[in-house]
């Protein structure tokens, strides 16, 4: 298992974690050997939006003992009010499903506090008006969450929480077909009917500059939706002119800037035991860039950090150098020094660049490397 410090916090995480949804409806057998195999596979970061007490109390059952191995994501204003999945944003409501959420759980701290489905400027607007996020600072105040997080599908949203500076943590939808999708379009329209949806012929912007921004905040991103709820695993229910695999889509996310974690919605022990296969890849089975160019266009010009540009005959990480230049474009003068220290900390430097080419030659997206490694070497300056 590979682990990643989740952004600012003290928290490092595995980057394969356990979405728990699935585990809603099921015997507590298969709770627990679900969870018991992935603690087993190391897998430390579980997510526990899940409102009813049945699951709660079988995933708190399961990890007795164990309770110190694993990072939990509890959500604040998951609710079941109507005996199905509910949002609330009336802090009494959303204080005793909490509460419940730690008794069920049979544990006295969750570690990221997560605020639940924020994907309008309503759902902004009422978390500050209606004293939730005020909930949650006081949470972390007293320890009872050790971080603050929240869930959301809207990039824009997405991006406006972030500036706030409330949150250690975002919960976000990243596949390439997502990526692809305009801002203005609603990605779960994507699951349910892909056939309407006007896809673009490159990665969206607003997308890509969400997750340039988390990375320059220190906001660090866990991963849902990672598979497209299983249809880009599927030939014929993909956007895409093949299926992908699972270890692709998770490479993918985790190419994604800022990305620490991709929760993956296993159900027994044999899932884990295929998810964590992603490890065992060689670096071409998890490739996915001549997948995602089967679109009717490709992402000319924006690098999507797949490294079909490497070997580079002065060892450059040129993925890891266009994401660092990427990010520091976001305010050339005012580089976060995180990101300075992360382009430092490689062990080969734009500045390095003989421009033979060889790289470009080989991109499948027609990214002008060398000018940017040019522009690297500028802004960096080495």
């Amino acid at each position: 298992m590979l682990y990643r410090k989740a952004g600012k916090t003290d928290m490092s995480v595995s980057v394969i974690g356990l979405g728990a949804e699935h585990l809603d409806g099921k015997p507590y057998e298969t709770v627990d050997e679900t969870i018991g195999a992935a603690i087993e596979q190391g897998i430390n970061f579980i997510d526990v939006f899940m409102p009813g007490p049945e699951v709660r109390k079988n995933i708190g059952k399961a990890l007795q003992g164990k309770r110190d191995k694993v990072f939990i994501q509890g959500h604040i204003g998951s609710v079941d009010l109507n005996q199905q999945y509910d949002i609330s944003r009336d802090l009494p409501t959303c204080k005793t499903y909490f509460e419940n959420l730690l008794t069920y759980l049979q544990t006295d701290y969750i570690d990221f506090g997560m605020l639940f489905f924020i994907d309008s400027e309503e759902d902004l607007k009422n978390i500050f008006d209606n004293g939730i996020v005020d909930y949650a600072q006081s949470l972390k105040k007293s320890g009872t969450i050790r971080a603050i997080g929240a869930s959301a599908h809207n990039p824009v949203t997405a991006a406006k929480l972030v500036e706030t500076g409330v949150i250690d943590l975002l919960m976000f939808s990243i596949n390439p077909a997502f990526d692809m999708v305009p801002s203005t379009s609603s990605v779960f329209d994507l699951l349910e009917k892909p056939a309407d949806i006007d896809f673009s012929l490159q990665m969206d912007p607003v997308r890509a500059h969400l997750y340039r921004l988390c990375e320059q905040k220190g906001v660090a991103i866990s991963v849902m939706k990672t598979l497209g709820a299983g249809k880009l695993l599927s030939r014929e229910h993909s956007p895409f002119k093949q299926a992908m695999s699972v270890g692709q889509c998770v490479h993918y996310a985790l190419t994604r800037p800022a990305v620490v974690s991709t929760l993956l919605g296993c159900k027994s022990e044999s899932e884990i035991l295929d998810a964590v296969t992603y490890f065992s890849m060689t670096d071409a089975e998890k490739d996915y860039s001549d997948i995602i160019k089967t679109r009717q266009g490709d992402f000319k010009g924006s690098c999507v950090y797949c490294n079909h540009c490497l070997p580079c005959p002065s060892n450059i990480n040129i993925a890891d150098v266009n994401k660092y230049l990427d990010i520091a474009k976001l305010n050339e003068q005012a580089i976060p020094p995180s990101i300075t220290r992360h382009y430092q900390s490689l062990e080969h430097h734009a500045s390095e660049c003989i421009a033979c080419g060889s790289c470009e030659s080989r991109c499948p997206f027609s990214v002008p490397v060398i000018k940017n490694m040019e522009k690297a070497a500028s802004v960096f300056g080495e």
